[in-house]
Formats: structure tokens, C-alpha cells, sequence
């Protein structure tokens, strides 16, 4: 693997290109006032009208926005990955594997709380190694050991027999789903090696997600008041700056200003410390800080190592969270929320 140099300069060009189509911040003010069929109609005349097109006749409404989007962005990340070769594309396969456990992760969720077929569906993202069709034979089959055991055989990788019990038992997914992510950033850091440019910048670059993963859920669960023994049963290992005595440390600490003494050594604490200051929904600022320190550090390394995997990635952040945005506005009509509210949801 990664055994091959990869066309650099096409692939950039392309995806900048593609870059430069997502809607801007001027789309999205339309958006918040208009209605759901306007919005319909908007999408429709946007780079998202082959979707809307094939599924008008099966949905309306936020259902019809909602399978639209995410059709758009799996096909968006296979056609990039298929314009890709060499080692840029070996990267960009093990990366988008992450999409096949969030697919199982959807299906699993959905089937424990009684959803039909069509409901999981809505939230499946086919932009991994497990195709379309695949994914269908998962909905269809029943939640249980057969789906467990095919889970295990297609991806290698046997469900801890102690996660398995604790769904049994109690109905409680976590502890797959944490396998399931551990498995992924594991994977991913072993098949990645540090001989050349490319695989250096791509390693650091899944190192700093897994910090923000981490940080992200030590601060989630310390919200929830959870004790440091359960907090560091969902660490993951591997990261660039928070390793297991910083996550103690981060999971122990007694108030928000121990945990800020901890957080000033990360490279980023600048760019999160006025959101963790602040007294209004304090996680909530502190996620979206971290959603957008991440969105332009990668920018910021996309103009920097402008002949690397980082641009591809750079485009791929912006598209899903362009999706985000289109989800957010178009689930907040159904919910009845304001432009108000609406704009502090929006991440641009």
C-alpha cells in the first residue's frame, strides 16, 4: 500500500475546481428565508439537480432534501477518489473507509430503535468500500447475531464478544460503536508510513482529528458527569498532542480551570479558549470552535503543501460540511426555528 507516486497536480486542480461550485455564504442567507419547497427548488438548480431530479418522485420535503444531499456527496467522494492514483489514491481509499463504519454505525442505530428500511437509508453515505447494494442487505436483515457475525466477516474484525453482551443485555450501542471507531483510526495509522512527504503530512493530518475527537468526547462526557474510569475507556490512541497522561489528566480534572491549564499546552488552545470561557452553552461553542479550527487549519495547510493530499481533504470538509449547513436549515424549517437561530447552528 502507498507503494506508488500519485497524479498530485490533476487531482488538485480538480478538486479546487469543484471547490469553487459549493454554495456560499449568500446561498445559505437565501435559504434561511425561504420555505421547504423553495429550497426544493433552489437545490434543484444547483450542482445537487441530478439528485433531486431522481428522487423527487420518491420524496418531498426534508426527506427528499435529506437523501438528495447525501446521494450528492457519497458520488461527489467516489468520483474524486476514482479521478485519483498511486499512493493519492491508497490514501484516499483508507481514508474514506471511515464512511463505512458510520454506515454500519447508522444501520445498527436504526435497526435498535425499530426504523424501517427507508428511514436507514436517509443517512447512508455509500462513499467507502462497502457499495450501495451491500449496505441494503444490511438493512434488510434482522438486528441479532446473523448481522453481527456478517459485520464481523466483512470487516475483518470480530465485535468484541463483551460489546455484543452489553447490546443484549441492556440495548446499549456505545461499546460497539467505540470499537468500530477505534478500529477505523487504527487501521489507518498502521497502513500509513513516514518515507516520504506525502504520507508524513496525511499522518499528521488523522493525528490532529483523533485530538479533536478525543478532546471532543473528554469534554462530552465530563459534561455528563461521567467518572475519569469510563471517559478513558473511549480514548483513542495515536493523536499528535493528546496522549493517554494528557486525557488523564483532562478526564480528572475538577473544574473548568483545571481543564484549561491541561488544554494551554495544545497548539490550538487560542483557538478554542474564548469558546470553553464562555457561560452560554459552553460545549456547543466549544465544539464548533474546534469544527472550525480544524476546517482551516486544513485550508491553511492546502495553500501551504499546495501538491499533497491535503487540498483533496480541504474539499472534502467543505462539501460535507456544506451538507451539514443544507440539513441544518432544511430540518430547522420542519422544526419551525428562526433565521436567528438558524444562523448560530450554521457552521460558514
Amino acid at each position: 500500500m502507498f507503494g506508488r507516486k500519485g497524479n498530485y497536480p490533476y487531482a488538485v486542480a480538480r478538486v479546487r475546481g469543484k471547490k469553487r461550485m459549493l454554495l456560499k455564504g449568500e446561498d445559505y442567507s437565501k435559504m434561511m428565508v425561504m420555505e421547504l419547497p423553495e429550497i426544493s427548488r433552489f437545490l434543484g438548480e444547483t450542482n445537487y439537480q441530478k439528485e433531486m431530479a431522481e428522487l423527487g418522485g420518491r420524496f418531498e420535503g426534508v426527506d427528499l432534501i435529506e437523501h438528495a444531499t447525501y446521494r450528492n456527496m457519497a458520488r461527489n467522494f467516489r468520483s474524486v477518489l476514482d479521478f485519483t492514483n498511486g499512493e493519492l489514491h491508497d490514501m484516499l481509499a483508507a481514508y474514506l473507509t471511515r464512511w463505512d463504519h458510520w454506515n454500519v454505525k447508522v444501520i445498527l442505530r436504526g435497526k435498535s430503535f425499530g426504523a424501517d428500511m427507508e428511514s436507514i437509508r436517509e443517512d447512508l453515505v455509500p462513499a467507502g468500500n462497502l457499495s450501495e447494494e451491500y449496505l441494503n442487505s444490511l438493512c434488510s436483515m434482522e438486528m441479532g447475531d446473523e448481522l453481527f457475525a456478517e459485520l464481523s466477516r466483512k470487516l475483518n474484525a470480530p465485535l468484541p464478544p463483551s460489546a455484543v453482551e452489553a447490546y443484549k443485555q441492556f440495548g446499549k450501542l456505545t461499546s460497539i460503536e467505540d470499537y468500530l471507531d477505534k478500529l477505523y483510526y487504527e487501521r489507518l495509522l498502521d497502513a500509513i508510513g513516514t518515507n516520504t512527504k506525502p504520507k508524513r503530512l496525511f499522518r499528521a493530518f488523522i493525528q490532529r482529528e483523533i485530538d479533536i475527537i478525543n478532546l471532543e468526547t473528554i469534554l462530552m462526557l465530563k459534561e455528563e458527569k461521567a467518572p475519569p474510569e469510563v471517559i478513558l475507556n473511549y480514548f483513542i490512541e495515536g493523536g499528535l498532542q493528546i496522549d493517554r497522561k494528557m486525557a488523564t489528566n483532562l478526564a480528572n480534572a475538577e473544574d473548568r480551570k483545571a481543564l484549561a491549564a491541561e488544554l494551554v499546552k495544545l497548539d490550538f488552545y487560542e483557538e478554542i479558549k474564548e469558546a470553553l470561557e464562555s457561560e452560554e452553552k459552553p460545549l456547543r461553542n466549544v465544539m464548533d470552535a474546534l469544527r472550525l479550527y480544524q476546517i482551516r487549519k486544513t485550508e491553511t495547510l492546502s495553500y501551504l503543501y499546495p501538491l499533497s493530499v491535503i487540498p483533496v481533504f480541504d474539499y472534502m470538509f467543505h462539501k460535507k460540511l456544506e451538507v451539514d449547513n443544507i440539513r441544518i436549515i432544511a430540518r430547522g424549517k420542519v422544526s419551525g426555528l428562526d433565521t436567528d437561530t438558524l444562523k448560530r447552528l450554521l457552521v460558514i
